[in-house]
Parts: C-alpha cells; sequence; structure tokens
C-alpha cells in the first residue's frame, strides 16, 4: 500500500483547491454529525425525565418543536457537506485517474517491442482500462466513506470518554477481537483478489485472440473447443472471486456480533448507571447512538475489505507497466536528427533478442545515399532484424549503426523514426477514412499531397471507384479491402512521408499477379533516389536493386550486384538457379492442365 501511494500520491498535487474545499465539508459533516443525537438527549432529558428542569420555564410542546427543528437543520447541513465532499472527491477520483489511464497508455506505446512480444494485448488493455477504473470507483465508494468514518470514529470516541469513560472502555473492549479477525481474513482476501485480477486479464487476452482469429477458428470448426477453454478460465476467476466473497461475508458478519455484544455491555451497565442517577436517559441514548455510528467505520472496513483488495491488485498491475523503463529510448543528450542524407552503415553488430541465441553476428556494411539494397536469405536468419535495428525498435548488442557518419543513438526516437518509411508484409490499416489511414504517414499532408501518394502508389483509381472516394471508411485492419488494395494504401502512406529511407519488408507477398505488378510500380516510384533497403525472396525483385546482400545465420555471406553473384555461383546462384526452376516447372504444369 505505501508502494501504491507513493507512487500515486503526485497525481494529487494538481487537484489541491478541489481537495481543500472537500475536505473543508468533509469536516464540517463530520462534526454535525456528532451533533445529531443531541437533540434526542435535550428532549429525553427534559420531557420524559422528572429530575431535569425545563429549561426558561418553557412548555414541553416548544421544546419539542425546538428540537424537532434543530434534528432536521442539522441533518439537512450535513447532507449538504456530504453531498459537497462527495462530489468533490469523485471529481478528484475522475481527473487523477484520467491522468493515469493517459499516463498508462502513453507509456505502453512508449515501451520496447521486447516487452509487447512477451506482454498479451488483451490483458494490457484490461489494465489499461479495468483496473484504472476500479481504482476510481473504490476511491469514491471505499476509500472516501472509510476516510469519512474515521474523522466520525475519533470524534465521537472522543465524546463517549467525555461523558463516561467506563462504558467507553467497555464498549472499546471488544475491538481488539475485531483486529485479530480482520488481520486473520484480509491477507487471504487480498491473496484471493491479486489471484483473481490476474486470471482476468488472461481471460481477456484468450478472448481478444480468439476474437482476432475468428477467421482460422471457423475455418477449422473449432469453435466448441474455444468456447470450452473460455468457460474453463472464466470458472476458475469466479473461483477466486468467490473466495474472496465469502473471507469478506465472514469479516462483516464477525463486526455484526462484536457490535452487539458491544452494545449489549454498554445498555447493561448504561442502564444500572441512569436506574442509580449516575447517568441521565438521555445520556444513555446518545451514547448508544455514538456507539453504533462509532463502529461504522469497522462495519465499512469490512464491507469494502475485498473491493480495497481488488484495488490493490489492480493498483499492482497498473504500476508493473508504469515502473517498467523501455529497452530503447532517448539518451539523456538526445538530438534531433537533421535532415538525413541516408548514407547507412553497420560497424561490427551483433545482436540477440534472448541475450544467449545470437541473431546478427559482427554485421558490417555500408549504403551509400539513394542505393537500394536487397536482403536476401533463408526466413528467420535476421533480415528483418537488420531494418528492426536501423528504426531503433532494438539496439544492438555490440557494434553500431550510423546514417550519415553519426550513431543513431544520438538522435530522438521520434526524429529519427520519422525520416523512414516502412511497408511490411502485412499492411496495417485502422478503421478510419482512407484519407486518415494515408495520412498517418504525415499527419498534417495536404489533401493534395495525399493524391499525389496514391497516384504514386498506383491506388488513386481504385480509392476514387469507393462509394465515398477518399473519405471512405473501411473496416478494422482494412477488412472490406483486398489484398492488394490493402497494400497500395500501405505504400501510399509510405510515400506522403517523403521519407529519404525506406524499408520494404515482403510487401508483395501472398499477392496475385496483377496486384503484385501493381504494388511493385508504386514501389518502384517510391524508390526512386532514396535509400531503401528490401527484404525478399523473390529473386526477381532482387535482380532489380543495386546491391544484394545474401545473409545467412545473422550474418552477411555476400554482397554485390545480381549478376556479380550469380557470376560467383554461390550461395545466391545456387538459390537462384533453384527458384528458376521451381517457376519452370510450374509454368510446365500449368501448360498441361
Amino acid at each position: 500500500m505505501g508502494r501504491i501511494l507513493q507512487a500515486f500520491t503526485p497525481y494529487l498535487r494538481g487537484q489541491r483547491p478541489l481537495i481543500g474545499g472537500s475536505l473543508l465539508a468533509l469536516f464540517a459533516a463530520t462534526g454535525l454529525r456528532l451533533l445529531e443525537p443531541w437533540p434526542l438527549k435535550f428532549v429525553f432529558d427534559s420531557l420524559f425525565s422528572s429530575a431535569q428542569p425545563l429549561p426558561g420555564g418553557s412548555d414541553p410542546f416548544t421544546i419539542l418543536i425546538y428540537a424537532v427543528l434543530a434534528l432536521v437543520g442539522i441533518t439537512a447541513m450535513r447532507a449538504m457537506a456530504d453531498y459537497l465532499n462527495t462530489v468533490g472527491f469523485a471529481r478528484i477520483g475522475n481527473r487523477v485517474t484520467g491522468q493515469i489511464r493517459t499516463d498508462l497508455y502513453s507509456h505502453m506505446q512508449r515501451l520496447s517491442l521486447s516487452f509487447h512480444t512477451k506482454a498479451r494485448s488483451g490483458d494490457l488493455v484490461i489494465r489499461l482500462m479495468s483496473d484504472v477504473n476500479m481504482l476510481r470507483d473504490v476511491a469514491v465508494t471505499a476509500l472516501l466513506p472509510l476516510l469519512a468514518n474515521v474523522l466520525v470514529l475519533v470524534g465521537m470516541w472522543a465524546v463517549m470518554f467525555w461523558m463516561n469513560w467506563q462504558l467507553a472502555a467497555l464498549a472499546l473492549a471488544t475491538t481488539p477481537l475485531f483486529w485479530v479477525f480482520a488481520h486473520h481474513l484480509s491477507g487471504k482476501v487480498r491473496q484471493a483478489a491479486r489471484k483473481q485480477r490476474q486470471r482476468e486479464g488472461k481471460l481477456a487476452a484468450s478472448a481478444a485472440e480468439s476474437v482476432g482469429a475468428i477467421r482460422f477458428i471457423q475455418t477449422f470448426a473449432l469453435e466448441h473447443v474455444f468456447v470450452r477453454q473460455f468457460a474453463e478460465r472464466t470458472n476458475k476467476s469466479q473461483h477466486e472471486d468467490m473466495v474472496g466473497s465469502r473471507m469478506t461475508a465472514r469479516l462483516e458478519r464477525s463486526v455484526d456480533i462484536l457490535l452487539a455484544i458491544a452494545t449489549a455491555l454498554v445498555l447493561w451497565h448504561g442502564a444500572r448507571l441512569a436506574l442509580a442517577g449516575a447517568l441521565t436517559p438521555g445520556d444513555l441514548l446518545v451514547f448508544i447512538t455514538y456507539l453504533r455510528r462509532a463502529f461504522n467505520p469497522v462495519q465499512d472496513f469490512a464491507k469494502y475489505t475485498g473491493r480495497l483488495a481488488k484495488a490493490s491488485a489492480a493498483a499492482e498491475r497498473v504500476l508493473d507497466v508504469l515502473e517498467r523503463q523501455p529497452d530503447v529510448r532517448d539518451k539523456p543528450h538526445a538530438e534531433p536528427a537533421p535532415p538525413l542524407r541516408g548514407a547507412v552503415s553497420f560497424e561490427g553488430v551483433s545482436f540477440s533478442y534472448d541475450g544467449k541465441t545470437p541473431t546478427l553476428q559482427q554485421m558490417s556494411f555500408n549504403v551509400q545515399p539513394g542505393e537500394r539494397v536487397a536482403l536476401v536469405g533463408p526466413s528467420g536468419h535476421g533480415k528483418t532484424t537488420l531494418a528492426a535495428l536501423l528504426l531503433r525498435l532494438y539496439d544492438p548488442t555490440e557494434g553500431r549503426v550510423t546514417i550519415d557518419g553519426r550513431d543513431i543513438r544520438r538522435y530522438t526516437l521520434q526524429s529519427l523514426r520519422g525520416q523512414m518509411s516502412v511497408v511490411m508484409q502485412e499492411s496495417f490499416l485502422l478503421a478510419a477514412s482512407v484519407r486518415e489511414n494515408i495520412a498517418y504517414g504525415a499527419l498534417h499532408a495536404s489533401p493534395a499531397a495525399i493524391e499525389a501518394a496514391a497516384r504514386m502508389a498506383q491506388a488513386h483509381e481504385f480509392i476514387s471507384a469507393l462509394p465515398n472516394g477518399y473519405d471512405s471508411e473501411i473496416g478494422e485492419r482494412g477488412a472490406t479491402l483486398s489484398g492488394g488494395q490493402r497494400q497500395r494504401i500501405a505504400v501510399a502512406r509510405a510515400a506522403v512521408r517523403n521519407a529519404p529511407i525506406l524499408i520494404f519488408d515482403e510487401p508483395t507477398s501472398g499477392l496475385d499477379e496483377a496486384n503484385e505488378q501493381a504494388v511493385l510500380a508504386g514501389l518502384e516510384s517510391l524508390a526512386r533516389g532514396r535509400t531503401t533497403f528490401w527484404i525478399t525472396h523473390d529473386l526477381r525483385a532482387a535482380a532489380r536493386a543495386d546491391r544484394v546482400f545474401y545473409i545467412e545465420h545473422g550474418q552477411l555471406l555476400e554482397q554485390g550486384t545480381h549478376q556479380q553473384l550469380l557470376g560467383r555461383g554461390g550461395r545466391y546462384a545456387a538459390l537462384f538457379r533453384q527458384q528458376s526452376s521451381g517457376e519452370r516447372e510450374e509454368e510446365q504444369h500449368a501448360l498441361v492442365a
């Protein structure tokens, strides 16, 4: 709890005026709550006790009217103070948790790929939405009432000891039993709540994955398998929730019994004192009223133990993300990158994802501005990793990457990545208009620049044919478009960025011949005069490059022009012969068919 308070207290500093006003209303409500029983004491002692004379010779009816008006007035003012402090603290809770959610989302965006490749997206969404919401709800519905009741508790116990210390000590004698029960059960409640929040995160992650893979699930008729798995995980989550609920219920009922015992003891001894004349009936009434209200914080603590435990678990999950440091981040003295020419060098670069198995080994090469380089070789041998290091999605384990002779770690991430454009194998489009999806490449691009980029990408014609043209909404991940259309919009997004360095990662994979030719035409137009890294398994595309890098087992084994590598008769040449013979066999089969 101390760690949680230390982490979230800075968010309260900007709310000091609102906190001050809410606390003032809270103190007023506490004081008025202490006054509420006194009109009853006055009525009982003045009207129903012969030992107490009527003040000022007033008649009983007048005294009763004054007492009733005082009771209504005190309660009305206390209700208004309660309203003001409840609304004030609710506003504080909304503002603070809104800022926490924004900071958490921002921090998630900055965390490195090494974190996101291991994390499950559904679990992160639960932390961002549900866990932060639980912090707000519990702060408003549990912590603030507890704070108010603690103030009432202190005030009422003080008045009770002032009225009759013997009765107060008798009532207080039962409280150690409560703390025994609370200490025994609250730890179990917190443990159950922590497990339940973890299971809910895993449940959300599983649901998100299955929804994202719905085409695969339906294609293989696996609906019943995933439904069964989801039901099993739901049952486990509910079991943990019921464990916490049972513990909380036991604690609440224990408090009820302790309160009854304390009330019985005070009533027994207080009635004896009243009969002996040492205590008035009104004093006894006020004392018992205070006693029952003094136990409200204890009852609320028992009632909200489960919620507080869940909030504690939720806060831990939020802090678990907020306290993580990105592996790749701006260095202390990083500066904005100047306009880059595009001279790229890898100098003895080695890299490993897990710190054990090398993915790149002593990679060294120089690429001139405007040069087009094809990266070829077997899958999983380091080509995409090379591009990721250039983008600073990861930092090298050894060596350095430079652009225009300067280590890229000297530049801020935003200014560096802002001068690179990427077209990936799977084009990622958002559920927005075509215009907005292209403009993500350059947020301030004009409509004319967006249209020019679409023409370069061979996309203007099909975009214009859409119902609303560039303003047509496309489904999530571009589901309403064909694969070739999605890829051409991705090329347009890269083109509108007007970056000096381009990275193409298998941009034509999975496309039919017509779409492939359209995408290739767009890429060729985009690549003119720009430093380009083209990751591909299609050696026909590699042949168009100025140089070819053959990468295997994380090492640059061969480099040169397409014709030079064929003349050397090495691994690239063998791969080219194998691919060419395979294509001839496919053509012969097609002719026979």
